[in-house]
């Protein structure tokens, strides 16, 4: 049988002491580390590819998302307290539906943080070229250096967004430098966000150029655009999803988490109440100053984000203000309204904190493949800890590089689109496996019990399933062709060599404190 190799938990728990992490984390540096991903991604970099999408209506996206990740967070918290190791939803896969599923999991967590990390480096790139190149110094890149090529969605005449894989490189850096210098990094970032967004909030919503007709209408493309289409409010929450899995890489990071029975739940479901707020108020405010109705097509339906089509439109001169076609947002709407010195300065924030999303993604990513090489399934060279940075630096690299060249060629609006495949997919099999271990296990210790979770939980899944067919059709199609390259991979190589396959488990000697192999009967083929 296939399906037959789950993993106990106390043998998930007692391995992860084998190459263990060192535990530097605390509750306030897990909530900023999910604020730091989430504020920024959605707001800094996706508001231009929501509108389009949505028009004003990107508010209720935003409420949508928002909703669907209140479940999937309190499924979260109660698991990740209850395991808490690296790994997340392909760790808690692993011990409720077994290897297979789990790898499918963990195949779509890497898919989904690497996309995203290269997403959110294009849009680090916009502010550095529009306020920091242009605006300061005077200096405009050739268009062949600051943009993808158009035929995959840049812009005409585009070839390399360069600045974009600069800074992808740079993050890599000081991630295999060590997590404690990089969580401390992030805490002075995170400040500069939620400052500049606060001034953000301020000046628009109490600016005489803020208009309550800019909402109308409020609707453009409907609420449902239809399944596959990408467009609409419901196609818009879909896009921005990915913005919210701060609080999925809190998770990642317990097993680097000092007592994570407590600090776990407060750092997941703390960081996405804090941030909901803030995504949409600044939503408002950005739409009511200067309006937010998206480019349509000559059959009255969105041209698609990230699409070459609009990129063509807004090359034009009738749109080159839009907020759809900015690719600095935020800074470009205090411009528009008055305020250039202040949006000069929020732009100069977003270049300084937007590499903090790009850090937790690259953090949450490179753990997954950590411990998916600790269970033998990928080369254990991916999980050698360096002696002096205690952190992976082998996979780490590997990552930097892969999330680089996609940074380079792709636009923001595509890879979005992309990264939410994966994301969706994890958020629902989480569900699944929070609900199996009640079952199966009701008995062990839980500091965070998901309230109402015959609701909760059903919940999660129907609304991850709901925004996974509202994608457009070439991101839905994404997901099961990684999956079948993953499942090459895994009955090629990782079947046979999985730890939990040959029958070994690594656990820790308690008494003795030794390491040691311990052989359990294995699964049957």
């Amino acid at each position: 049988m296939i399906f037959d190799r789950v993993k106990p938990l106390d043998a998930i728990l007692a391995a992860a002491e084998k190459k263990a992490l060192h535990r530097t984390l605390g509750a306030f540096q897990l909530m900023l580390f999910g604020i730091g991903c989430i504020i920024g991604t959605g707001i800094f970099v996706l508001t231009a590819a929501g509108a389009q999408k949505a028009g004003p209506g990107l508010m209720l996206a935003f409420v949508i998302a928002g909703a669907v990740c209140i479940v999937a967070a309190l499924c979260y918290a109660e698991i990740a307290a209850m395991i808490p190791v690296s790994g997340s939803a392909y760790t808690y896969s692993y011990a409720t539906m077994g290897e297979l599923l789990a790898w499918t999991v963990g195949w779509a967590l890497v898919l989904e943080y690497a996309i995203a990390a290269s997403a959110v480096s294009v849009g680090w790139s916009g502010y550095f070229s529009g306020t920091i190149l242009n605006e300061f110094f005077g200096i405009y890149l050739p268009q062949w250096l600051s943009a993808g090529p158009l035929a995959l969605g840049g812009e005409p005449g585009g070839l390399i967004n360069l600045p974009a894989l600069v800074i992808a490189l740079l993050v890599t850096g000081l991630l295999m430098i060590g997590t404690s210098e990089s969580a401390k990094v992030n805490a002075i970032l995170v400040a500069i966000k939620v400052t500049a967004l606060t001034a953000f909030i301020g000046l628009t919503l109490t600016s005489a150029y803020f208009d309550p007709d800019r909402f109308n209408p409020f609707l453009p493309a409907g609420v449902f655009g239809g399944f596959g289409t990408g467009v609409g409010a419901v196609g818009a929450a879909a896009t921005i999803f990915f913005a919210y899995v701060g609080f999925d890489a809190v998770s990642t990071a317990a097993e680097e988490t000092k007592n994570p029975q407590r600090n776990v739940p407060i750092g997941l479901v703390g960081s996405l109440v804090f941030c909901t707020v803030f995504y949409i108020l600044v939503a408002a405010g950005a739409i009511g100053t200067i309006g937010g109705q998206p480019i349509m097509g000559p059959n009255g339906i969105p041209f698609p984000a990230g699409s070459e089509e609009l990129a063509r439109q807004c090359a034009l001169p009738a749109y080159a203000d839009a907020l759809v076609c900015s690719n600095e947002a935020l800074a470009h709407v205090l411009r528009q309204i008055g305020f250039s010195g202040i949006g000069n300065m929020l732009g100069i924030a977003a270049f300084l904190a937007l590499p903090s999303v790009i850090l937790v993604l690259l953090f949450a990513q490179t753990r997954i493949f950590f411990v998916m090489s600790r269970d033998g399934l990928l080369p254990e060279v991916l999980s050698k800890v360096h002696p002096k940075w205690k952190t992976p630096h082998v996979v780490t690299a590997i990552t930097g590089v892969v999330v680089a060249f996609g940074a380079a060629f792709l636009p923001v609006g595509q890879l979005a689109d992309i990264a939410n495949a994966g994301t969706l997919y994890a958020f629902l099999m989480v569900a699944v496996a929070v609900m199996l271990l009640r079952r199966r296990d009701p008995d062990r210790k839980r500091d965070f019990r998901t309230p109402m979770l015959w609701l909760v939980g059903p919940a999660t899944i129907l609304g991850c399933a709901f925004l996974f067919f509202n994608l457009p059709l070439d991101a839905m199609l994404v997901l099961p062709i990684w999956s079948m390259i993953g499942l090459v991979i895994y009955f090629g190589y990782g079947r046979s060599r999985s730890h939990l396959g040959r029958g070994v488990v690594e656990v820790v000697d308690e008494v003795a404190g030794e390491e040691t192999l311990v052989p359990i009967h294995p699964p049957k083929d």
